[in-house]
């Protein structure tokens, strides 16, 4: 499998186009896409007759029916494959998961059954882990600012490495840490690479909360006080550069600068770090047509610049260790909402679902774009320009705008927006006091909640005073 997507459109399909869709040839192909548009969606997806499309050979309209709406959608199978995909990519390194895209007690299962280590950055996730089963010695916790009680949990489960933020985590760690016991940490360093497909996504400068500098010094005093900390075992360095990164060139430059921190560290304090982890952030398609991160190609640049980096240098070749999260979940999920209100205002037409920013809250936020579409009917009126948006109260409430749907669009209808497995329901919320979605996993023919829909029970449960 290539995670890699590429996809064009076919002459004769444009043709028939009208004029009021995007005359550019990406615009085209958010429409239409490969000649089914099932480019950025699971392996497994069909289109079937009438307009439906199964997953993980379940039905979506079938699965809208018996669970409600909205409801996400998850092939497992398309969550392993992309874990396979990438320990054949990297078969001497440790593939961590980041949980923070999105966790469950059967995430947890499948990517221990796929042999990946998990990546969590709160004591909720490490606990949910944990007791899911999942070893503590193959979790490594991050964080920019850890609280007290994460550290504890962290060190009573006996996590496998914590990732310092910053100085005075050093030191609240260290007073955590019992004296019969050594904590393995690294340091998260920045390395003063910008790359990430939003501004607010951008990880690897001094500009933004996450690490400590190699360019001011604050890298290298951290690692001067835990070197110092008898309780402390420094192993690594860690950077984290952005998210929805397609291009190699970044990490490559990421490595280049680390590596150098590392020959210094061996100068100044006689220690070569045995291990190097370079985070994720790895880009995937939304739309057809848009770029996604080659994972094979990542794989042999970052070894190569690796190991001459080291050699020059002068280092033994640490282990590697990366986290992708969004591009092992993200592909497999798809969001299915049922249309409540078509209306027209001005020259816009508006297409409201029964959910929106509290089960996805990312185009708010990020500006990010989807290619939803018609499920469970099939249609033969002309493609319009609509602007799919939520039920809240807000005028950003905003699911997909400007997109092409068919133009018979109409309450009932069921609307599907694949690549909705990363990042929607680890940031949903409880905004109108909207419940939030199921989980639905699909494989070979069979459907099973993992996540139950949130009840007005459930919420009303947590309000306690008068």
């Amino acid at each position: 499998m290539s995670v890699s997507v590429s996809s064009s459109v076919p002459s004769s399909l444009t043709a028939s186009l009208p004029s009021s869709l995007p005359a550019d040839p990406q615009g085209l192909s958010r429409y239409l896409g490969d000649t089914e548009g099932l480019s950025v969606w699971p392996g497994s997806a069909r289109v079937e007759a009438g307009g439906d499309v199964c997953v993980g050979g379940v039905s979506l309209t079938e699965a809208a029916d018996r669970f409600g709406t909205p409801v996400y959608v998850l092939d497992e199978q398309e969550v392993r494959t992309r874990c396979r995909t990438y320990r054949t990519a990297f078969p001497d390194a440790d593939v961590v998961y980041a949980a923070k895209a999105f966790l469950c007690r059967a995430m947890v299962h499948w990517v221990q059954e796929e042999g990946l280590g998990l990546d969590v950055c709160s004591a909720g996730e490490l606990m949910l882990a944990v007791t899911a089963g999942f070893p503590p010695e193959k979790i490594v916790m991050h964080g920019n600012a850890k609280s007290p009680d994460d550290l504890r949990t962290a060190l009573r489960l006996g996590v496998g490495r914590i990732a310092v933020d910053s100085a005075s985590e050093i030191a609240r760690l260290a007073a955590l840490t019992p004296t019969d016991s050594r904590q393995q940490v690294m340091v998260r360093v920045v390395p003063g690479v910008a790359a990430g497909g939003h501004a607010k996504i951008r990880t690897g400068t001094d500009d933004q909360k996450f690490g400590l500098s190699i360019t001011d010094g604050s890298a290298q005093h951290a690692v001067a006080r835990i070197l110092d900390q008898p309780h402390l075992e420094l192993v690594g360095l860690h950077c984290h550069i952005g998210s929805q990164i397609s291009a190699v060139k970044p990490y490559v430059a990421a490595v280049r600068r680390v590596v150098g921190l590392m020959a210094r560290i061996q100068d100044q304090h006689g220690v070569a770090l045995p291990q190097l982890d370079i985070g994720g952030g790895h880009a995937i398609a939304y739309r057809p047509g848009e770029e996604s991160m080659n994972v094979g190609v990542l794989a042999g640049r970052i070894r190569a610049e690796l190991e001459d980096g080291c050699a020059r240098a002068g280092l033994p070749v640490p282990r590697l260790t990366l986290e992708p999260g969004r591009a092992i979940v993200g592909p497999a999920g798809i969001a299915v909402y049922r249309v409540l209100a078509v209306k027209r205002t001005g020259d816009r037409t508006f297409v409201a679902v029964d959910g929106g920013m509290s089960d996805n809250p990312r185009p708010a936020l990020y500006g990010v774009r989807y290619a939803p579409r018609l499920i469970g009917r099939a249609s033969c009126a002309p493609p319009r320009l609509v602007t799919v948006v939520g039920r809240h109260c807000e005028a950003g409430d905003v699911l997909a705008d400007e997109v092409a749907l068919p133009g018979d669009m109409r309450p009932g209808d069921l609307l599907a927006v694949p690549v909705a497995g990363a990042y929607h329901l680890s940031m949903a919320s409880g905004y109108n006091l909207v419940g939030r979605p199921p989980v639905v996993a699909v494989s070979d023919g069979i459907a099973r909640v993992l996540v139950r829909r949130e009840s007005l029970d459930d919420m009303s449960r947590r309000d306690v005073g008068l």
